[in-house]
């Protein structure tokens, strides 16, 4: 019902920026909470940062906080992440998410997009 099209990926080296986008239809975006997620090789799928249907408040993994940014235009049905001093550990598939609106952010994800990769070299 609904697909999530991340794009945005690419090589850069530490310390330098990637923005990354995610494209959603299939059902009312400005419903749903929105993530990011990563998943490096040989490991687990982990949470990146969400942002509440409406815009008004983010959540950040402790390990990129301060460093990435999540945005959402809901005119465009777009989620964004503004990656900023990226280091070599930043290094993996960036999934975009989409789940219910709860008072704590983003719910368990119902719909998942293919990924992107991102390289960060040193």
């Amino acid at each position: 019902q609904v697909h999530l099209v991340e794009s945005g990926g690419g090589l850069v080296q530490a310390g330098g920026s990637l923005s990354l986008s995610c494209a959603a239809s299939g059902r009312t975006f400005s419903s749903y909470a929105m993530g990011w997620f990563r998943q490096a090789p040989g490991k687990g799928r982990n949470f990146v940062a969400a942002i509440s249907r409406d815009g008004s408040s983010t959540y950040y993994a402790d390990i990129v906080k301060d460093r990435f940014t999540i945005s959402r235009d809901n005119a465009k049905n777009t989620v964004y992440l503004q990656m900023n001093s990226l280091k070599p550990e930043d290094t993996a598939v960036y999934f975009c998410a989409q789940g219910t609106n709860t008072a704590h952010g983003m719910g368990v994800p119902d719909y998942w997009g293919q990924g992107t990769q991102v390289t960060v070299s040193s």
